[in-house]
């Protein structure tokens, strides 16, 4: 009678469970998840029938008030008098100095929450009161460039994607295929 053998797992059955196991977990995981805006008062492409008298900003997580910046810009990249921003936990705004006449504005925005992580945006809203005058617009003399794409200005910018999540999954899995290649060699050699 031949002795029972013992099936252990082929490597490359391990990487796929690996593999498998960083897919499922590395998504989930709080240091991947990175400060993004959440939500904006006044809101992205709102379209006012009043002038805002603050900008409010609230994101995924704290913010540093150290690294708090809110710019707010009109049609012609004129900066708009607001005050410094103030900082309460996850939210940041400003207060508008002067009311806004009828236009499209621009808010930017940088922060730095607490773990670190910079981010960074910008996008559009108008104020349309029927009320009120239209703003002031850049020179649009011969030769002179002007911005009034406001989806120019509106693109955002974080920093995060999932390819550091890729990068890192393959370098786990790189890693493990690695000690169970040399774990299997040390076995076929004793």
């Amino acid at each position: 009678m031949m002795p029972a053998r013992s099936r252990r797992p082929s490597l490359a059955g391990l990487v796929a469970a690996a593999l498998a196991a960083v897919v499922v977990l590395v998504p989930a995981s709080p240091a991947a998840a990175h400060n993004s805006l959440q939500a904006a008062d006044p809101a992205r492409d709102a379209r006012l029938s009043a002038p805002p008298t603050q900008i409010s900003l609230r994101f995924l997580q704290k913010l540093d008030p150290a690294f708090t910046t809110i710019v707010l810009t009109d049609a012609g990249q004129g900066k708009i008098p607001t005050s410094e921003p103030a900082v309460t936990g996850a939210t940041g705004s400003v207060t508008i100095s002067e009311p806004l006449a009828n236009g499209s504005y621009t808010v930017a925005y940088r922060v730095v929450s607490t773990d670190g992580h910079p981010v960074q945006g910008s996008y559009a809203f108008t104020v349309a009161d029927p009320t009120a005058s239209a703003a002031p617009t850049a020179d649009t003399g011969a030769g002179s460039p002007t911005s009034a794409d406001p989806a120019a200005s509106a693109r955002r910018s974080d920093g995060s994607g999932p390819l550091p999540l890729v990068a890192g999954a393959i370098a786990v899995v790189a890693a493990i295929a690695g000690v169970m290649l040399v774990l299997r060699r040390r076995r076929a050699t004793s």
